[in-house]
């Protein structure tokens, strides 16, 4: 019988396990929580062990679901992940300290004074919040101990691969994601450990995405009903995204409308430029150039939390987003900047801070969301123009998932003003099935990622630009783009007197 697999992605705020057959089709779903902490301002942790917990109650749910028969045909495991995040444990296993996430921004003055040039080059990223290298060298500087005492330094990767299978392993798709690669030998750089405060032995084993890491536990699959099941090393979610909507080819690109907003294509030889970040991708020898901006439904969540009906905590609201809709494209010279979690690509700025300007007495909460939406959509306009100018085909379609993929206007936003079409797609969990193509290459199913990957997608409803929005944005967009060149300073002031006050 046709075999199954399992896509197992442990992302910010939850583990989802997702059994799926060869033509993408999912079987059943499992999901469970993951709790974030917040202990200071712009600092983000986990606790590592759930992890773990997370992805045992989220495969078991899943497997519930499942048929005698269907269990049968289980035969193996993919794993994707949140990226950047990391954690130090002791000889028993055991976290140290919490793990930090990539959403966390404490290393600013790392950033400035560790990030240079030669690292980008090496690295094929460029100097950011998100990066693990230079929170771990905050880490060396504040919490000297933890190295001190670490016997391994982990990704998510190895953390569930290990709960999985009993070894530390990482994926190359995934640690290269710390920022502590040589990407273009696809392996540890000591001048990056170095840095960072780690040692190679430290640092987890290395399988190529698609590599068989081991066969899965024998009390978990008896546990779960399983039988002859391996675990196939994956790679971070974003790169899985890109392969769970097959934008593989020329000019087809992925984003992720989530907690961030990350685009990102697939490029058959190595590139770096302060426009993207360059990464490990599913396709051997093939990498992906990728935009980020820390400011998606995060954002948008905040908001309605804060500013909209407080009986939603926060959840998305038809009554605002029709509001919204009837407010004018460009919200009437009401813009945002929106670096509520600093600025990634271009201007890799630590220091960033959000701003909302043009406020007149006729402006609405709608207007004020709107304009936020608007933001992140001009933000990730001037990132697809980068990616063309740091060498890439230009983007002629956009893949999108993530859960501010389901509002149609936020779509119709982004699509009119970028001038690009977008596709949604119909899988919920992209990441989880860009691990689950790569689980059906480790057993021999298909060839290659990108057969695996094209094999099993499934495209929905397409947003076309409208021509005559799009050229009133684009007005708008030439007043946006001077706003953060005026402010930099500014928001610099702003960083050195909360630091003077014992603010941050």
């Amino acid at each position: 019988m046709e075999p199954l697999v399992i896509g197992i992605d442990s992302s910010t705020s939850a583990t989802k396990a997702v059994v799926i057959d060869a033509g993408g089709h999912v079987l059943a779903t499992g999901r469970s929580r993951i709790e974030f902490f917040t202990p200071h301002m712009h600092q983000y942790e986990h606790d590592p062990r759930q992890w773990w917990s997370s992805t045992q109650e989220a495969v078991a749910q899943a497997v519930a679901q499942l048929s005698a028969q269907d269990r049968a045909r289980v035969k193996a495991m993919g794993i994707t992940h949140q990226r950047e995040t990391f954690v130090a444990l002791d000889e028993r296993g055991e976290a140290i300290r919490p793990a930090i996430l990539w959403l966390d921004s404490r290393a600013g003055e790392q950033i400035n004074r560790l990030g240079s040039d030669a690292v980008h080059e090496l690295s094929g990223k460029p100097a950011d919040t998100t990066s693990a290298l230079y929170k771990m060298a905050w880490l060396k500087e504040h919490e000297p101990q933890v190295f001190e005492r670490a016997h391994l330094v982990v990704d998510v990767h190895a953390y569930v691969a290990h709960g999985l299978t009993g070894r530390w392993v990482s994926s190359t798709g995934s640690a290269d994601t710390l920022n502590l690669f040589d990407i273009a030998a696809q392996t540890w750089s000591p001048t990056l450990l170095d840095m960072a405060g780690v040692r190679a032995e430290q640092m987890p084993e290395l399988a190529k995405p698609g590599e068989v890491v081991g066969p899965l536990l024998p009390e978990l699959a008896a546990q779960w009903g399983l039988e002859d099941v391996v675990v196939v090393a994956g790679l971070g979610d974003g790169q899985a995204a890109g392969l769970g909507t097959a934008a593989t080819e020329p000019g087809v690109a992925y984003v992720n409308i989530g907690t961030s907003i990350v685009a990102g294509v697939h490029a058959d030889e190595y590139r770096f430029s302060k426009q993207y970040r360059a990464l490990v991708a599913g396709i051997p020898g093939w990498f992906v150039l990728e935009s980020v901006q820390n400011s998606g439904s995060v954002l948008g969540n905040w908001f309605r939390r804060e500013f909209n009906d407080p009986a939603l905590e926060g959840a998305p609201d038809p009554k605002l987003e029709a509001a919204a809709a009837q407010v004018p494209a460009g919200c009437e010279g009401l813009l945002s900047l929106p670096y509520w979690n600093a600025v990634q690509a271009p201007y890799w700025d630590p220091f960033a801070r959000g701003a909302v300007v043009g406020y007149g007495s006729g402006h609405t909460r709608a207007h004020a969301y709107r304009s936020l939406l608007e933001g992140m959509a001009f933000e990730l306009a001037l990132n697809l123009e980068g990616l063309a100018r740091g060498g890439a085909a230009p983007v002629r379609e956009l893949r999108a998932v993530g859960g501010g993929s389901r509002s149609a206007l936020w779509r119709q936003i982004i699509c009119d003003v970028t001038g690009v079409e977008i596709v949604r797609s119909e899988v919920e969990e992209a990441s989880a099935q860009g691990a689950a193509a790569l689980a059906f290459v480790g057993i021999g199913y298909y060839d290659d990622a990108a057969h695996a990957a094209s094999a099993m997608a499934h495209l929905g409803e397409r947003t076309t630009p409208d021509a005559k929005t799009h050229d009133r944005y684009r007005k708008w967009m030439g007043v946006h783009r001077k706003i953060f060149p005026a402010l930099q300073d500014i928001f610099h002031d702003i960083q050195d007197v909360a630091v003077e006050l014992g603010e941050l």
